[in-house]
């Protein structure tokens, strides 16, 4: 079953305007699936593949002769040189565009080769696994869709493409750590031991919507602060954890400075925490901290798709007051209370009353509890509780 992306429009009008388009993200989202399907009469070639990357990476003009553009390049990584010929090719070819399609897992690498030699000509889009609204649309034909299991499952798109093809979700996803660690972290960095990597990968999991603490993390791993650095650098770069930033426009010597750790998905976060059922998932104290990975996803997903420049933050201040997400338009504010509970109560808007009486009024003017509800309903003090398993309208 083909689930459709809430990108495809965007990937289109960025191919038309841009000579490269580069759609960035994890492993197993769907980047080679959506790009088959958007642009079929492209070319196809994988860098995964051993020999193809070496082509590219020494001998650049007998394989553009053999895959002539325009072409989809899947994980391009693995040929940093082949960029400049990328670059050649472009300026070659001015006025042209949708001439590459190209794809990367590792963001570290990729970034990096695309600002020396492609800035200006590549659009970049960061790509996820499945958003709310996609896996809703998906799930179209269950009258009430399990999200509570989505949670759980994750947003692999092989999770819920083809339900009765699917390994179960523990082989799915220790299969999925496996390979990332043979194929991911050793090229990107020189890890003596994998076994101490995937205890410092659950590490992170059990910390989803904690401020990092680097020492903490390191220590309880066995590894110095520096080492967990590193790893943590790694798990950013290959688009598995990302780091919610502190607000603090004005005032910033009271406000907390430190990011928040997320993962990017969901279902991976459950499986390193070792919940083996959507019901134990969900009963658990850890559910609140992955609600609130879901919700922040969620718009992390609808600012990479749809508004970059939408920002997206938290707030903290040194009372330990705090807010989990401020979404930031036009340099208006909708703050947003992620809470697992259906009916809020006034003592959750204490921290949207702090930040109100911190920035005043007229910078938040709008204020959300997320929560499992399905219906939207208003709270005391101008704020609403809205349904967090999708985006919803910010009014800002």
């Amino acid at each position: 079953m083909w689930i459709e992306r809430e990108i495809a429009a965007e990937l289109k009008k960025a191919a038309a305007t841009f000579p490269v388009v580069a759609l960035v993200g994890p492993r197993q989202v769907g980047k080679t699936s959506i790009l088959e399907r958007m642009f079929p009469d492209y070319d196809y070639v994988s860098l995964d593949v051993a020999a193809n990357a070496e082509a590219a990476e020494t001998r650049p003009w007998e394989f553009l002769q053999k895959h002539m553009p325009p072409v989809v390049v899947d994980e391009v990584q693995y040929a940093p040189a082949f960029f400049r010929h990328i670059k050649t090719h472009v300026d070659a070819h001015k006025g042209r565009n949708g001439l590459f399609v190209i794809t990367g897992s590792q963001n570290f690498l990729l970034m990096e080769n695309l600002a020396e030699s492609l800035a200006g000509r590549a659009a970049v889009i960061p790509f996820l696994g499945l958003s709310g609204g996609e896996w809703r649309a998906a799930m179209a034909l269950s009258r009430l869709p399990d999200w509570v299991s989505f949670l759980w499952k994750g947003g692999f798109p092989a999770l819920w493409s083809a339900p009765r093809e699917t390994p179960s979700k523990e082989r799915w996803y220790q299969g999925y750590v496996a390979t990332y660690l043979e194929r991911d972290v050793r090229n990107l960095l020189n890890v003596g031991s994998l076994r101490d990597f995937e205890r410092f990968l659950r590490a992170c999991a059990i910390r989803c919507g904690q401020v990092l603490n680097l020492s903490e993390l390191g220590r309880d791993v066995g590894i110095s602060t520096p080492t967990a650095k590193k790893w943590l650098s790694v798990l950013q770069a290959s688009n598995q954890v990302f780091l919610l930033e502190p607000y603090f426009r004005s005032l910033g010597k009271r406000l907390s400075k430190t990011p928040k750790l997320y993962f990017t998905d969901t279902g991976l976060a459950a499986y390193l925490m070792g919940f083996s059922s959507a019901a134990t998932l969900w009963a658990s104290r850890e559910a609140g901290a992955l609600w609130e990975t879901h919700v922040v996803n969620q718009w992390l997903r609808w600012r990479d798709w749809h508004e970059p420049s939408l920002g997206l933050w938290y707030w903290r201040d040194q009372g330990g007051n705090e807010v989990d997400l401020l979404l930031e338009r036009d340099r208006k504010i909708a703050a947003v209370e992620c809470k697992i509970k259906e009916r809020p109560e006034k003592k959750d808007l204490h921290g949207i009353e702090r930040l109100r009486t911190f920035y005043g009024e007229e910078e938040v003017p709008k204020a959300y509890i997320a929560c499992p509800t399905e219906i939207a309903f208003d709270l005391e003090g101008g704020t609403t509780a809205v349904s967090g398993w999708e985006v919803w309208p910010l009014g800002l």
